[in-house]
């Protein structure tokens, strides 16, 4: 049976999901935006909002005792994907070291983003 979370300190969700599920050995994210989850403000820039995202699922994998090395799946999308993939990436490697997640990255209609992304970790045994 699946284990739905909301994590404090994360931004609230903006509709009828969880922030998380576990479940056959994974913890599975809803997308995150950008929003700072004390002001809820959003950067201009994807550089800056694709670290947001992350740290905001940052905030997940540590309430369920996990980190970015727990991370086998990373899906992505990006407003202007051509426009903005090499500073979305950028951003992307502070959080990752090799070897990397699998991952996926697409273009997207986003309302008033850049990034969205969502993560697929193991869990720890």
């Amino acid at each position: 049976m699946p284990e739905f979370s909301t994590v404090p300190g994360a931004p609230a969700p903006g509709g009828a999901y969880s922030h998380a599920a576990v479940a056959n050995g994974f913890l599975y994210t809803a997308g995150f935006g950008p929003q700072d989850p004390e002001t809820g403000l959003v950067a201009d820039d994807v550089g800056e909002q694709t670290r947001q995202v992350l740290r905001n699922l940052g905030t997940i994998l540590a309430a369920h005792d996990l980190d970015f090395s727990d991370v086998v799946k990373t899906t992505a999308h990006l407003q202007h994907i051509e426009r903005d993939f090499a500073a979305y990436n950028a951003a992307y490697l502070e959080f990752f070291d090799e070897p990397y997640p699998v991952r996926t990255t697409v273009g997207s209609q986003l309302l008033g983003i850049l990034v969205e992304i969502d993560v697929v970790a193991a869990l720890r045994t």
